[in-house]
């Protein structure tokens, strides 16, 4: 389980982003943070990577104070994290960062099994180098892959449908309803689209640096719908803010 309590976070010229947050991020299950642009979703998410430092408040990671862990040992306790915009790497092979990622050597027909979870085919792709040869859309997924094989305790998506087409969207969901159904940790994603909504256990939404609500995702969902007056006329991939 992880634990948030009290947790503030300013930008270096003094802009208030996250303040006073709570919030409990219970395991085994997929939970969805959602809210509007600039609530302080990302920020929350790298926060709980180790990527930034909140000004105060205190993080627990099953009971264990992980307050001051710097974010390679947090990877080491088993948090992961995908980018919205992921990093590439000149030199390193598709094949050898899934096996960075894994901690140990992959048969061809793992990788093939989770490149094809994101929509890649593993002979295409293995041998390539993940650098500026590869489209944004293409990177995005290699980095989802690398996340699925770690099987991490706390793996968290920074909205993982930033950059892909409409049909790797949908494979994308796929994705997180077999991950959800075979879940031996938990799933936090970042999102405001409906259909990655739909499929959490719990969703709990950022406003203006706070939890402003939260609870099993068919009650949020309600809620969504009578306070945004947005289902039904969503965007291409269905956002809801």
């Amino acid at each position: 389980m992880l634990r948030l309590e009290n947790i503030s976070w300013s930008t270096p010229d003094g802009v208030g982003v996250l303040k006073n947050l709570n919030l409990t991020i219970p395991d085994g299950k997929l939970v969805v943070i959602t809210g509007p642009n600039g609530g302080g979703k990302t920020t929350l998410a790298k926060i709980i990577a180790g990527i930034y430092r909140q000004d105060s408040g205190k993080i627990y990671l099953d009971n264990q104070d992980i307050t001051d862990i710097d974010i390679t040992e947090r990877a080491k306790m088993g948090i992961s994290f995908a980018f919205q915009q992921p990093v590439r790497f000149k030199g390193i092979t598709v094949q050898k960062l899934m096996e960075l990622a894994a901690g140990k050597k992959l048969e061809r027909d793992v990788l093939c099994d989770i490149l094809s979870k994101v929509g890649l085919c593993a002979g295409e792709y293995v041998d390539r180098e993940v650098n500026a040869t590869l489209s944004g859309g293409e990177i995005k997924r290699i980095e989802i892959a690398t996340v699925l094989a770690r099987h991490t305790k706390l793996t968290v998506f920074d909205e993982p449908e930033a950059g892909i087409d409409l049909w790797s969207f949908t494979n994308l969901i796929h994705t997180f309803e077999e991950m959800r159904q075979k879940i031996d940790g938990t799933i936090m994603i970042i999102s405001h689209q409906e259909r990655i909504l739909r499929i959490a256990d719990e969703i709990a939404v950022v406003a203006d640096g706070k939890i402003a609500s939260s609870g099993p995702a068919e009650e949020m969902m309600e809620k969504l719908a009578q306070n945004s007056g947005m289902m039904g006329r969503c965007s291409k991939q269905e956002a809801l803010f």
